[in-house]
């Protein structure tokens, strides 16, 4: 009976102790993770300070190591890069050009040929879909990868850095991105950005992330929303990620499903909100009251191309350009953009408020690469931007080159002076009216009307006229008159990208035509 007694308590007792030490070991490792997260992230504001610190420096060594690698390429041999001493000599050689000016390399690269725009073959084809060109197919090489996602991570410690606050690194996180998986483009692994760069989610953050891979391979947005909604909807959220339209949706469904006014009640531990992709102005007033109060919004600027810049301060205007990226940035004025000879600037030469378009060299094999981005400097030390458009999402139908930062700037500003909330909008010429002068409609989804629908027309307009001079002159000879704006029906946008396959992920609305092929098709639909 003794015996007995004392298998029984010994049992009782190994229980207890290894539920104890379960519960001290995970205290202690979620201790470390926070001890680990803030450590690295003084190191890291260290190494990022000294980088900007010499900056124009670390630029020229740069660019002279990847000119030193292409010319052992085929690109480089078709351009003599053997004979390129300065930036100046690379400028004549390589011209500022885009997709359509690579693509016969990247066909070379597709069909199995070596050493073509980069040493071996690429990691990775980034498969996106453009609007001129149709798919696209960047390169990803075993040197760039790395840089894309420890951009992501520096982003995150430079918010620890600053805040002395680790306690998200312990909670579950989500990044609401493309399909994990990868089909092939010749011998190459090809998929989307956001979708390879889930195979390489450090190992420290893995446990921690959400939705299982099994979700994130759904390929329809809807059905892949509701299943992430069922995974994390009781979980401990401590940080999310995604596109701003698309982190709406979420969260307007996980609101529908529990109850909760707003998303803080349904994860309190919620810290950060991780955005990018689009300007977040004109969602920045509706995600804040669907959140609430007690969470900090981090800015990303990745692109397929390269991740090049990332806010990294709550306090100061501006994304961080991204020096530690394998990336040689120059920047062309963007009145000079379509010039057959622009000037090419480097961080040496560029202005503070000076609209620029950015041109990459990297380490995965674009040369002279137009990205099709637009960008002002706020801030030359260190070096920090802010996103203003892109080179093709503009209006000019009468000469006025209407841009996104411009449009973006006058809708917030007519939001907040008329108590409106918008979900989604875009903008097109109306060139051949019924009758009357030509004017800009603006094609809105509100999520609440303004309290005054002829001042929020009024507002949009003068802010405009304010802003672009060209715009101005126009509205003043009576060549335009002011912008209409029309309500469409509630999820148009959504309906309208669905009905074209681009629901979802990283697709992005182009906010900005120069014809009136997305606003015809939008206000067709009921």
């Amino acid at each position: 009976m003794g015996s007995i007694l004392l298998t029984e308590n010994t049992n009782q007792f190994c229980n207890n102790w290894l539920s104890v030490s379960l519960v001290f070991n995970t205290i202690a490792y979620m201790f470390i993770k926070k001890l680990g997260a803030k450590w690295l992230a003084a190191y890291q504001h260290k190494k990022t300070a000294n980088l900007h610190a010499s900056a124009v420096q670390s630029q020229q060594q740069l660019f002279q190591q990847l000119i030193k690698i292409g010319a052992t390429t085929a690109f480089g041999k078709d351009h003599d890069f053997d004979k390129i001493k300065t930036v100046s000599d690379y400028q004549k050689a390589v011209q500022a050009a885009d997709y359509e000016a690579i693509r016969p390399y990247i066909n070379r690269v597709i069909d199995g040929e070596r050493n073509v725009l980069w040493q071996g073959l690429p990691k990775y084809f980034n498969k996106t879909s453009g609007t001129t060109s149709g798919s696209k197919f960047i390169p990803m090489t075993k040197e760039s990868l790395p840089h894309s996602i420890n951009a992501a991570r520096n982003a995150l410690l430079a918010n620890v850095h600053e805040n002395g606050n680790a306690d998200w690194v312990n909670g579950k996180m989500i990044f609401l991105s493309g399909s994990p998986e990868l089909d092939t483009k010749g011998a190459v692994p090809s998929g989307r950005m956001s979708g390879i760069v889930n195979h390489h989610v450090p190992g420290y953050l893995r446990t921690n992330q959400l939705p299982k891979y099994q979700t994130n391979c759904i390929e329809d947005w809807e059905e892949k929303v509701e299943q992430i909604v069922d995974e994390t909807i009781g979980q401990n959220m401590t940080l999310i990620s995604g596109i701003p339209p698309w982190m709406q949706m979420y969260f307007d469904r996980l609101l529908e499903k529990s109850g909760k006014a707003t998303i803080k009640e349904l994860f309190p531990n919620l810290q950060l909100v991780v955005h990018g992709g689009v300007n977040f102005k004109p969602y920045r007033a509706k995600m804040v009251a669907t959140i609430g109060k007690g969470v900090q919004y981090i800015e990303t600027y990745p692109a397929s191309e390269g991740f090049m810049a990332y806010q990294n301060s709550q306090k100061e205007e501006g994304l961080l350009l991204n020096l530690d990226a394998g990336i040689f940035y120059e920047f062309i004025p963007a009145d000079e953009v379509f010039n057959d000879h622009p000037t090419r600037l480097t961080l040496a030469d560029v202005e503070l408020g000076v609209n620029y378009a950015i041109v990459l060299t990297t380490n995965a094999g674009l040369w002279s690469y137009l990205i099709g981005d637009t960008v002002k400097f706020v801030n030359l030390n260190p070096h920090k931007i802010v996103v203003t458009g892109r080179t093709k999402h503009f209006i000019s139908a009468f000469g006025e080159h209407v841009i996104g930062e411009e449009v973006d700037k006058a809708l917030v500003h007519a939001c907040q002076s008329t108590n409106a909330i918008v979900n989604e909008y875009t903008v097109a010429p109306q060139v051949k009216p019924a009758e009357g002068l030509p004017y800009h409609e603006w094609l809105i989804d509100f999520d609440k009307a303004p309290n005054n629908k002829a001042a929020f027309a009024q507002s949009i307009d003068a802010h405009l006229q304010q802003q672009n001079s060209y715009y101005k002159d126009l509205r003043d000879g009576n060549m335009l008159r002011q912008c209409v704006v029309t309500p469409v029906a509630i999820k148009a946008f959504d309906r309208y990208m669905e009905s074209i396959g681009k629901l979802g992920g990283q697709n992005k609305l182009p906010r900005l035509s120069n014809n009136r092929k997305i606003a015809d098709a939008i206000s067709k639909i009921d």
